[in-house]
Formats: C-alpha cells, sequence, structure tokens
C-alpha cells in the first residue's frame, strides 16, 4: 500500500477488494475479507430492505473494519406479456424434463435502487463505510447525499462512456469490468453496442482518460493477477470467483461441485439466465437457448424469474442443469481457502512478484 493511494488511503485496506456477488456473498464472508486487510462486500441488489438491513448490521457484528455495500442501479423492467409467454413456451420442455411446468406468468423480482426510497434511507441510516452501484447510476442527489453522510462511493464501468458518466456523477471511483468477469456485466444499457473491452485494455483506457481511482475487476485469481492489475495503474483489485469457494461463501454443494470439475473450463456470457448479459459455468439452459437463436429472454430481472423457478424444479430432482452458476473465465484457478486465509495468501502471492 503506497501514501499515493487514494482508495486505500482514505479506507485502510490493502488493494484487495472481494466481489459483492449478491446471492453468494455473506456477512462471514465480508467480515473475513475485511479482517484480513481486504475490503470485504455484501451485494444487496437481491434482499429486500429488512434483510439488507440484517446482513449489514450481521457483517458490522464480525468486524469493525471497512465493507462495500452492493446495488443494482437497472432500470426497471418493461414488461412485454407477449415476450414473456412466448419466452415460457420457449422453456416448457425444460421445465417438464423438470417435473413441472411453466408458470403461467412471471413476476419483477428485483427492485432497482434507482426507485427504492427504502433501501436508499437504510443505507443513509445505516451507512457503511462504502456503496457500490451495479447497471448504471442513481440521482445525482442520491449520490450527493450519500457521500455527505460519509460513505465512500464506487460504480461499475465497462466502457469508456459510461467512465465518463460515473465521473460526471460524482461518484469517487470507477470498477473497471472487463469481459473476462463473472456474474453479471456491469453495462448500463444491455441492449447497447459492447466493445466487450479486457480487463487490462478497459483499465489503462480508464487510467488514462478519467481522473477518479480505478478498480480492475475480471480474470484476476491469484496474487499474480493482482500485481498485473496494479502494473496498469489501478488502484486496487477486485475478486469475485476467487471466494467462491470459501466455506464462508452461500454457493451450495452443486455450485461448487461444478466450480472444482472440468466444467469450468468452460463459460459463457449469456442473457438467457436473467435477460441482462451475465458469464456463468455453461450448462443446459445456455445450450437451450444457443440452439434457438431467435429466442429473445424477456427483460432483467423478470427472465431471471424463469430461470430461478426452472432450478428450483430441477433441484428437487437432484440436478443443478439449470443453476445460474456464476464464474469469470479464470475459473479454473478458484482455491478452496477460508477467505481469510486466501486472502493473506493473494496478497503474499502479490507481495512476492513485486
Amino acid at each position: 500500500m503506497t501514501s499515493s493511494n487514494p482508495l486505500t488511503d482514505r479506507l485502510g485496506i490493502q488493494p484487495l477488494i472481494q466481489a459483492p456477488m449478491a446471492g453468494v456473498a455473506t456477512p462471514e464472508l465480508a467480515a473475513a475479507v475485511s479482517n484480513a486487510g481486504g475490503l470485504g462486500s455484501l451485494g444487496i441488489g437481491a434482499s429486500g430492505v429488512d434483510k439488507a438491513r440484517s446482513m449489514i448490521e450481521q457483517t458490522r457484528a464480525l468486524t469493525s473494519r471497512p465493507f462495500n455495500v452492493n446495488v443494482f442501479c437497472h432500470a426497471p423492467a418493461q414488461r412485454d406479456a407477449a415476450r414473456e409467454s412466448a419466452w415460457l413456451s420457449h422453456l416448457a420442455p425444460l421445465f417438464r424434463e423438470s417435473g413441472g411446468e411453466p408458470p403461467a406468468e412471471l413476476d419483477e423480482i428485483y427492485r432497482s435502487f434507482v426507485e427504492d426510497d427504502a433501501a436508499f434511507a437504510m443505507l443513509l441510516e445505516t451507512r457503511p463505510a462504502v456503496v457500490s452501484f451495479h447497471f448504471g447510476l442513481p440521482s445525482e442527489a442520491r449520490i450527493r447525499a450519500l457521500r455527505e453522510a460519509g460513505i465512500y462511493t464506487l460504480a461499475t464501468a465497462t466502457s469508456l462512456q459510461e467512465a465518463r458518466a460515473i465521473q460526471a456523477r460524482g461518484v469517487d471511483a470507477i470498477v473497471a469490468q472487463g469481459y473476462e468477469a463473472g456474474g453479471h456485466r456491469g453495462c448500463f444499457d444491455p441492449q447497447a453496442e459492447d466493445e466487450r473491452l479486457s480487463t487490462s485494455v478497459l483499465v489503462r483506457r480508464l487510467v488514462s482518460e478519467t481522473t477518479l481511482p480505478v478498480i480492475a475487476a475480471g480474470g484476476i485469481m491469484d496474487g499474480q493477477g493482482i500485481r498485473s492489475a496494479l502494473a496498469l495503474d489501478a488502484c486496487a483489485a477486485q475478486l469475485g470467483t476467487a471466494f467462491i469457494l470459501c466455506p464462508e461463501s452461500a454457493a451450495n454443494e452443486g455450485y461448487r461441485s461444478t466450480l472444482k470439475s472440468e466444467r469450468a473450463e468452460m463459460t459463457r456470457m449469456t442473457s438467457a439466465l436473467s435477460g441482462r448479459p451475465a458469464r456463468g459455468i455453461l450448462n443446459r439452459l445456455i445450450r437451450h437457448a444457443e440452439a434457438t437463436p431467435g429466442a429473445m429472454p424477456p427483460a432483467y430481472p423478470v427472465a431471471y424469474d424463469a430461470a430461478k423457478r426452472l432450478n428450483a424444479s430441477a433441484a428437487g430432482l437432484g440436478h443443478h442443469e439449470f443453476a445460474a452458476h456464476c464464474a469469470g473465465q479464470g475459473a479454473p484457478l478458484a482455491r478452496e481457502l477460508p477467505a481469510g486465509e486466501l486472502v493473506n495468501r493473494l496478497l503474499q502471492e502479490w507481495r512476492n512478484a513485486t
């Protein structure tokens, strides 16, 4: 850690961030990472306000160190009954294979932070050290209020255009998410052209053409990857897939087994899982969507409701072929270690590589 690093100096951390990973990150994981000197993170975009508050309180009970709370800032879904019905018809063979029938209709299962006044008020009340935004940005007024409450803010960018918008809106730092990254791609508009920049190219573009601290994210799995990110003038590296096998994560046995198998060698960026581009380990649901190029999932997060219901039906039969096992292209490098031990090893690898 150097005296010239605005992010690590402000938060008193080493240049390592655990990605929020909604549904996988837990208070135990975030606290263990923070206690080991990194920045642990909670993803609350898929949680209601009461559950999110509880997660923050649980994390606070486990660590006195800073941690990050991530929210989803996607545009609210534009509902299209015909498209939703067509997608359910497309998935009907998979539902029947899993012993059930597709639901009659789908729900918009996650509320966007851009219109969630209760979540905004809860964050102002609980005041986590860091709040980060994914899929877009809240209003300038909300960002200003969070910063005035002493909260450090981050936002994901997948392009220079998004990074410029982040800077203009008054956010403190940018998470540069390369195309290698697992989980949901943080693009503001999933229908826009995507240059699919790698982490290294994106970091250099943003460092060169914006004035904010840049955090590298995507494909980083070990200390050598952290070293490479910092050599590109990133202020820190964010790792997600690297932490999935930690016992503190919420990944179930099916997810863990898949990540430890040869199947981790093959990931796909697809909208079939949720209606937004996301990278996950190739499975039957993704193959089924690829086999019918004209099949169009409905808007996020409505399509995610279909995938989750399909997975629940299949899981009842003991198989996980339709689960969203999100993972980046570095997935085969994942290690099964307690989170604190993994952070210590990552930092030691980084120091030894410099």
